[in-house]
């Protein structure tokens, strides 16, 4: 009797199905990562409720992150902004020396006449993360103040849109509502965005245990993507053509033989508004599992999700596009 890694895998060969991850005990998210610190003069202030300046709390965050991530092989490197400056050079990961790079922060800097250029501080950033290893973490330690130079919620959307396969991640040291409301903006341009408040990473280590594995790496029984090549759409659509549906015709029959639990994910170009393409992510997602169900597949194993606009392929270009315009399977 084949199992079903095995069925999953025949299917990928006859299909064109591509495996985006893998199962394993514990098996990296990501290739590479970058720690980006907050280095203005905001930082430098204190935070009645961390009881220490902001900075001094985004040094223990980092240091907890750094001690806590898995040795997987990652790449890895360090930036400031509010002065820009490279902290640690892009390399093989070594938790001592990125350990190193975190204490070489001052926690005594000028509060006053250091602005926060975050905006440029991503813009200056960019050559450099076009150089790393793919899937690309970047954790942004920041309080989200952002009063001097370009948008940062622009700048992030610029290298999404100019970097398939890298990633934001936010750790808020925000105190105001205005420095909270850029940080959820960055977190919302992409659903691989995992945020959280460094309070909360301070104050409990099972809570850094929780974002090392959400950012880094997975264990134990994981979700498998597949994309399903093939299966993409015409702009502005949500209607399956007739190569889409004679690859759906083998997966339902891979999807019966193992009556797995499954969630269709659906996926659209970045042209037009995020509510439109939200809806229409879901019809796709809707479309694909009512011709699975068609075929024999049990509604109840299929789940329907939309997922947004896609910045896996490049969006610039047209077939970027039309790669992002798809529908990829999870199984549990």
């Amino acid at each position: 009797m084949k199992t079903f890694r095995t069925i999953l895998l025949a299917a990928a060969l006859v299909l064109g199905l591509a495996t985006a991850s893998q199962a394993a005990d514990m098996v990296r998210k990501v290739d590479s990562f970058d720690f980006l610190a907050d280095y203005s003069g905001s930082m430098m202030m204190k935070n009645p409720a961390l009881g220490m300046s902001k900075v001094a709390a985004a040094k223990q965050v980092l240091s907890a992150i750094n001690n806590t991530i898995p040795d997987l092989g990652y790449k890895a490197s360090m930036h400031t902004f509010g002065p820009g400056a490279g902290v640690v050079s892009y390399g093989d990961w070594d938790k001592a020396a990125m350990q190193a790079g975190i204490a070489s922060l001052k926690t005594d800097q000028p509060i006053f006449s250091r602005m926060t250029p975050m905006g440029e501080g991503l813009a200056a950033n960019s050559a450099a993360y076009a150089g790393m290893a793919r899937p690309t973490a970047v954790i942004i330690a920041s309080d989200g103040a952002s009063n001097t130079g370009v948008d940062p919620v622009a700048e992030a959307l610029a290298i999404y849109q100019a970097q398939p396969g890298i990633c934001f991640h936010i750790v808020s040291f925000a105190d105001t509502e205005e420095g909270q409301a850029i940080l959820d903006k960055i977190a919302g341009l992409n659903h691989c965005s995992v945020t959280v408040n460094g309070a909360d990473l301070l104050a409990d280590q099972k809570a850094v245990d929780q974002f090392v594995a959400d950012v880094f790496y997975t264990t134990g029984e994981t979700e498998e993507a597949l994309v399903l090549h093939g299966v993409n759409f015409a702009f502005d659509s949500y209607a399956l053509d007739e190569k889409a549906q004679g690859i759906l015709d083998e997966a339902a029959a891979v999807l019966k033989e193992k009556n797995a639990a499954v969630t269709l994910e659906g996926w659209t170009d970045s042209i037009g508004s995020d509510a439109y393409n939200a809806a229409l992510s879901q019809k796709r997602a809707n479309a694909v599992k009512d011709y699975l169900v068609k075929q024999g597949v049990p509604s109840s194993s299929l789940a329907a999700a939309g997922q947004g606009k896609s910045f896996k392929y490049d969006n610039a270009t047209e077939e970027g596009r039309y790669l992002n315009r798809r529908v990829e399977l999870l199984f549990k």
